[in-house]
């Protein structure tokens, strides 16, 4: 997704310059660090100002990925929107105080790398399934804190059973 400057700063001199494209953002399903199991395309809307040396983008990233379930490892579909804003600079000063500013070295603006990294970014942690767990195995199940507790005290250890029933007696 890539801007000429010189378009830019024609076209602003009318009011902003929108657009709305799909960017593919399949290769991100690539890095092994970030365990997204797949993302297609992606819905980036938004206009682009100009204020005095800086290009403001301001957009909106719509789309699905599917990532692994926390508990299970379940594919998850997790839809996402939200909104991003970059700026850009000619001004090579302001670009090496301003980490969150952007120097425009060519006469040319690629959006993909930023929406990209606010895809990664906005990414959770991680997600869990709506589907119902399995609570029981072979040789193993799944309980509550509180069920597990509550089991504990109604079972007698075997070791102390025979002391048990002399208890019982004496009552």
């Amino acid at each position: 997704m890539k801007f000429s400057v010189q378009q830019i700063k024609a076209t602003a001199q009318e009011g902003p310059l929108s657009f709305k494209e799909k960017v593919d953002a399949s290769e991100l399903a690539n890095i092994p660090s970030l365990d997204i199991r797949e993302i297609g395309m992606v819905d980036v809307e938004g206009f682009c100002t100009i204020e005095k040396n800086d290009i403001i983008f301001s957009f909106t990233i719509e789309g699905e990925m599917i990532l692994p379930c926390a508990r299970t490892l379940v594919d998850v579909n997790y839809p996402f929107k939200f909104q991003a804003t970059e700026i850009f600079t000619t001004d090579k000063r302001v670009a090496d105080e301003e980490e969150d500013i952007h120097f425009i070295e060519d006469d040319f603006i690629d959006l993909t790398p930023y929406i990209f990294e606010n895809i990664v970014v906005q990414m959770p942690y991680r997600v869990f399934s709506d589907e119902k767990m399995i609570e029981e195995g072979e040789g193993w199940s799944f309980y509550t804190e509180d069920e597990f507790d509550e089991m504990k005290k109604q079972k007698i250890d075997p070791r102390l059973e025979k002391l048990q029933q002399f208890f019982n007696n004496k009552k």
